[in-house]
This record gives C-alpha cells, sequence and structure tokens, in this order.
C-alpha cells in the first residue's frame, strides 16, 4: 500500500513539473526595478517610483529616413526599469511608403502585431519540411499574431505612412534578421558557400557582402 502511496506522489510530482516548465517562471516579489547602481539586482522599493513604470513619447512617429523606410522604438528594460523580470517589450514601428523589416525570427518571444495606422502586410513562415507562408494584409485597427521562432516578413502596402505597435512575451524576445545575419557576418561566412546555399552567383554575395546592411 505504501508503494503505491508513492508511486502515486512520484506521478504527480512529475506531472506538476511538466506543467511549471511549459510555462515562464513568475517573480516572487511584485516587482524587481532594475537598480541604476548596479549594487543589487532590484532597486529598494522604498526608492522605487511612478516614474520607474513611464515612458512618454509613444505617439510620437519615428524617422523613417533610412534604406529600409522604417523606425522601431522600444519599450523594454531598458528604458523603462520597471518592465524588468515581468517577461514583457513592447515597440512601436513607422513604415514609409514602401518601408520594410527584413525576414526575421525571435527566438525568445511571440509577437503581437497591432496596427495603428496604414495597412501593413505580415506573414511567417512555418518549419521545414512544410514552409508554408501564412501572411494577411492588416489594416488599422486590425491584430495579428506571429508565433515564437518562425520567420516573418512585415513590410507597408498602404499609399502613405502606416504604424505598428508590437507586443512581445519576452523581456529578451532576440532579433535575428536573415539576409543581414548571413552578408554582415564578422569575420565574413564563405562566399562560396553563401552562394551554393542561395543559389546565387558568387561574385554577387561578395558584392552583398560590401553592403550596408540593418
Amino acid at each position: 500500500m505504501a508503494s503505491n502511496h508513492i508511486l502515486l506522489i512520484t506521478l504527480a510530482l512529475i506531472s506538476i513539473s511538466r506543467i511549471s516548465f511549459a510555462f515562464d517562471s513568475r517573480p516572487l516579489q511584485d516587482f524587481c526595478v532594475v537598480d541604476s547602481t548596479g549594487k543589487a539586482p532590484c532597486k529598494d522599493p522604498n526608492l522605487v517610483t511612478a516614474d520607474d513604470f513611464l515612458l512618454t513619447g509613444f505617439d510620437r512617429p519615428g524617422n523613417t529616413s533610412n534604406p529600409y523606410g522604417s523606425a522601431t522604438a522600444f519599450a523594454s528594460v531598458a528604458t523603462v526599469p520597471g518592465f524588468n523580470t515581468l517577461g514583457l517589450t513592447l515597440a512601436r514601428a513607422d513604415f514609409a511608403p514602401n518601408g520594410y523589416l527584413p525576414p526575421h525570427i525571435h527566438h525568445g518571444a511571440s509577437e503581437v502585431i497591432v496596427v495603428l495606422e496604414g495597412e501593413m502586410e505580415v506573414g511567417f513562415i512555418t518549419s521545414y519540411p512544410e514552409y508554408k507562408y501564412y501572411s494577411k494584409v492588416v489594416r488599422k485597427g486590425g491584430v495579428f499574431i506571429v508565433p515564437v521562432g518562425l520567420l516573418h516578413t512585415v513590410r507597408n502596402v498602404a499609399e502613405g505612412n502606416s504604424a505598428v505597435v508590437v507586443a512581445f512575451n519576452s523581456q529578451n524576445p532576440g532579433f535575428a534578421f536573415i539576409p543581414d545575419g548571413f552578408m554582415a557576418a564578422k569575420p565574413a561566412v564563405d562566399s562560396g558557400h553563401l552562394a551554393e546555399a542561395f543559389k546565387l552567383d558568387e561574385n554577387t554575395v561578395k558584392d552583398l557582402q560590401t553592403k550596408m546592411w540593418f
């Protein structure tokens, strides 16, 4: 009988552990504002103010005068100390006509995109071997979600400017821009290898490796 009880307890603990690993860890305290002095992991709660949780200026469009025609501003632990340990990152992205972000992935977070203005074509590609492309033109007020870790595209298809707010369910979603990563790597990835992988002429690859990337 005792052995049966032990078996049931063990199975219950295994089930609980599996459930717990399916979710992000949660902080044990109400908050952990970044200590700018570096003397402690968290700022003394008695010194925390409402300003530690505030960021202004998210209503202002960014400067899109660049080759990509886009600009991104973040509300994250880097700009708002109170974001620390909460598992969240926000961003505002502005796009000039035909503006875009290079194809990229966020290995640490899913992404929710809310269109504030204009029209954005957003899409993601599933993993090998299907490589299925799910895309949609999302208009003002529309919401589109990109699952964690999947390659995705974002571009402005409106005649005028577009703007979005993006939410990530991680303090560190990670950003890996695919073309930029390969072509701007230091030291450079072997051009012959990239030519074979992307089915391009090697001279084309060498030329791309000299360009300015994101």
